[in-house]
């Protein structure tokens, strides 16, 4: 078990409404808000995605991140901020031919997926592995789309962290950092809940953790109801910890958080009382090998 346990907080994600959560934040200032609420409770790390501010649908426009990390800069200059890479990767095949793209269709060249990193250069950029049906639609990320993305992470000064949600993903990784594609040591993220995917279980995170490189940092994470039992499970098999109200709106069945700060503190809690100690921004640097 980890010594001082990282806690990640995602504050919006891509598909979390305020159907799920009437307090989700979705402008620019909400989201920059959100991260700073989770920061003083104890989040050495925010990971942010952008909304469109008027119709709360996501977004990849550069504008919206730019004005969401200068707002958390202006007031907090230790929190390690973990941008997205994840939309522009979605295929919905149409009804009357499956090889033109239907209207839910997001796909986009890889640059462009990480225009906004190469501008921002934020500490951690999110690099999905991830080729899976996904909802009612298929995400696609293909080795060699990766491999660009990757490079371009990496010339922005950024660390990738991996997005794998099954074993294949982590095989794929495995023979990225063969080629050189990849730098060790590697960061890391396991998903866990999403169907099709990693369920939620013990035995799948410790299955996928043992799978990982052992230089490597990794966090693991659950979906929905399963996001506390995961949090913990990933602190116990020696991994950090996620929250927040991309994964999860609740504190226990039938009672809503009030917003991303308290999910940090639940999780803060249980791992305290575990006997962890909660990692600052400077501890979380050292860890991840990032720049003070």
């Amino acid at each position: 078990m980890q010594q001082n346990v990282i806690i990640t907080c995602a504050v919006t994600g891509n598909l979390t409404t305020r159907e799920n959560h009437p307090g989700l934040p979705v402008t620019p200032e909400e989201i920059a808000d959100a991260c700073l609420e989770a920061a003083d409770a104890g989040a050495a790390i925010a990971h942010i995605h952008v909304r469109d501010p008027e119709t709360a649908t996501p977004s990849m426009e550069l504008k919206y991140y730019r004005a969401v990390m200068e707002r958390i800069r202006a007031r907090n200059d230790a929190l390690i901020l973990n941008v997205t890479t994840g939309p522009g990767g979605r295929y919905h095949p149409s009804d009357e031919n499956p090889a033109v793209a239907g209207p839910r269709t997001t796909l986009m060249r890889p640059e462009k997926r990480v225009e906004h990193i190469l501008a921002l250069k934020p500490e951690i950029a999110t690099l999905d592995l991830n080729t899976m049906t996904f909802g009612n639609e298929v995400v696609i990320n293909t080795p060699a789309n990766v491999k660009v993305m990757a490079d371009l992470i990496y010339e922005a000064g950024s660390k990738p962290e991996l997005e794998v949600f099954d074993t294949g993903h982590i095989q794929l990784a495995h023979d990225m950092l063969k080629a050189g594609t990849l730098k060790a040591p590697t960061l890391y993220n396991i998903v866990t809940g999403v169907k099709y995917g990693f369920p939620a279980t013990t035995e799948v995170m410790a299955l996928a953790a043992r799978l990982l490189p052992r230089d490597c940092v990794w966090t693991g994470f659950g979906v929905g109801r399963m996001s506390f039992p995961m949090a913990v499970q990933s602190y116990l098999l020696g991994g950090h910890v996620r929250v927040g109200l991309e994964d999860n709106s609740y504190l226990s069945k039938g009672v809503l958080a009030k917003g991303n700060g308290e999910l940090v503190d639940r999780a803060r809690d249980l791992v305290e009382k575990l006997g962890a100690r909660i990692a600052s921004p400077a501890q979380a640097r050292e860890m991840l090998g990032l720049a003070a």
